[in-house]
C-alpha cells in the first residue's frame, strides 16, 4: 500500500538527522544504492512478505548493505524494520530523494528523443535551460522513446515543450479530422 504521508515523515526525519550529521550527501548516495538495489523484484517481494520474520528481512538487508552504506543508513534501515515500515522503504528513498532535491535546490529536467543523445548536445540543453531562469544546479534525464518518432519533449518542472514528430502528426490529424482544411478551402 502507498502510504506518502508515512514516506514524507520518515524520509524528513532522516534528512534532518543527516544535516544535523552533516551526513546528507553520504545518505543520499545511500539512498541511490537503495534504491538499485529495489530493483530487484525478489528483494521487493521479500520486504513485503509478511511470510517472512523482521529477523531475516534484517540478516537479507544487513548483507545487501554491510560496507556499502553509512551507519546512519543502517541504522535507519534497522528502525524501518523494527517498526514494520520496511516494506514502504520503496515510497521512503523516492521521498528522500525528492526533499533532497528540493533542499539542495537541484530541478528536474527530462529529455525525451527518439535515439540516443550526445553528451555534448546534452550540456547544450542544460545550458539553454539554465538560461531560461533561475536554476542553477540541474539534473537532466534522458529518455529514449522510439515512438516519438524524432525531434524531442522536454520537461520542465510541470511544463512541457512537445516538439516531437509523432506530436505534429498528432496534430495534423486532429486538424483533418475536423474537416480544418475544407473549411479554408470554400
Amino acid at each position: 500500500m502507498l502510504n506518502t504521508r508515512v514516506a514524507g515523515r520518515y524520509a524528513k526525519s532522516l534528512i534532518d538527522l543527516s544535516i544535523e550529521q552533516k551526513m546528507l550527501d553520504t545518505v543520499y548516495e545511500d539512498m541511490q544504492y537503495l534504491k538499485r538495489l529495489l530493483n530487484n523484484r525478489e528483494f521487493r517481494l521479500m520486504l513485503k512478505s509478511p511470510i517472512v520474520t523482521s529477523d531475516k528481512k534484517q540478516a537479507v538487508l544487513n548483507a545487501l548493505t554491510s560496507g556499502r552504506v553509512s551507519d546512519l543508513t543502517a541504522k535507519f534501515n534497522t528502525l524501518l524494520i523494527h517498526k514494520g515500515r520496511e516494506m514502504n522503504m520503496p515510497e521512503i528513498i523516492d521521498a528522500f530523494i525528492e526533499q533532497y532535491k528540493a533542499y539542495k535546490k537541484i530541478r528536474v529536467v527530462t529529455l525525451t528523443t527518439a535515439t540516443e543523445v550526445s553528451d555534448a548536445m546534452k550540456q547544450s540543453i542544460i545550458d539553454k535551460v539554465r538560461g531560461m531562469g533561475e536554476m542553477d544546479n540541474i539534473e537532466l534525464v534522458s529518455v529514449v522513446d522510439p515512438a516519438i518518432i524524432g525531434g524531442f519533449v522536454l520537461q520542465v518542472e510541470g511544463q512541457v515543450l512537445d516538439s516531437s514528430i509523432a506530436n505534429e502528426l498528432n496534430n495534423i490529424s486532429r486538424q483533418f479530422q475536423n474537416n480544418d482544411y475544407i473549411y479554408k478551402v470554400r
